[in-house]
């Protein structure tokens, strides 16, 4: 069973969601927040899987809630922020603050209720146009600024097969095409992506790919120049 907390200040809305979870199989809505500043109680009181976050909340927003929620010391729930906006610095702020997933609310029913069980399997989930902010992410920039400096510095903790795994997961490759790619099993591929998360203190496989891009983006820049 899918453990779910919906955090959203409008009333209708997790009303709205509530109703479209009771009808899916495996799925427990198991408490409710109306602000920011009540999510981190709930998730304590009622310890959810998966956690459907707004942005704009009273009190404390859901960026700064998902941060608290998944900055916690013990394993926290999968963050899926569900939102009407789409802007690329939005969908950015929340992939750092450590949300799993990112939909636009009007996304289909169907789509909503399978990105909660992707989310409860440790997958990403991304809207379309969240997808493209952070391809563009990626391929913007020169690379000079202090976060890929950070990120080329953090990377260089992990050792070369952790390093080699962390730039496939930045190219959108899964557990099992790493693994096809590299000759590994799908069980390695996982635990070394879950020991390069733990070295660098992420929490997601999103949060690992923006690092990565990052440091290529710095590495591309420092990288000495070549005369024919």
């Amino acid at each position: 069973m899918v453990r779910v907390l919906l955090a959203d200040d409008d009333a209708l809305v997790r009303a709205g969601l509530r109703l479209m979870l009771r009808g899916a199989a495996g799925i427990e809505v198991v408490a409710e927040a109306a602000d920011g500043a009540a999510v981190a109680d709930a998730v304590r009181d009622s310890a959810p899987d998966v956690v459907l976050m707004d942005i704009r909340m009273p009190v404390m927003d859901g960026i700064t809630a998902t941060r608290e929620v998944t900055g916690a010391p013990e394993p926290g729930p999968r963050v899926i922020v569900l939102t009407t906006f789409d802007a690329e610095g939005l969908v950015l702020r929340a992939m750092r603050a450590g949300a799993a997933g990112y939909l636009l609310k009007h996304t289909d029913p169907e789509e909503i209720v399978e990105a909660v069980y992707r989310a409860a399997r440790g997958e990403p989930v991304l809207s379309p146009s969240a997808a493209r902010a952070l391809i563009d992410h990626a391929a913007a920039g020169d690379g000079t600024d202090t976060r890929t400096a950070d990120a080329a510095r953090r990377l260089a903790l992990l050792s070369p097969r952790e390093r080699e795994i962390a730039d496939a997961v930045a190219d959108g490759r899964s557990n099992a095409e790493i693994g096809e790619r590299l000759f590994l099993s799908v069980g390695t591929v996982k635990a070394t992506v879950s020991s390069a998360l733990a070295k660098l203190g992420l929490d997601n496989r999103i949060q690992l790919a923006l690092l990565a891009h990052d440091a290529r983006r710095h590495d591309a820049v420092d990288a000495p120049e070549e005369f024919s």
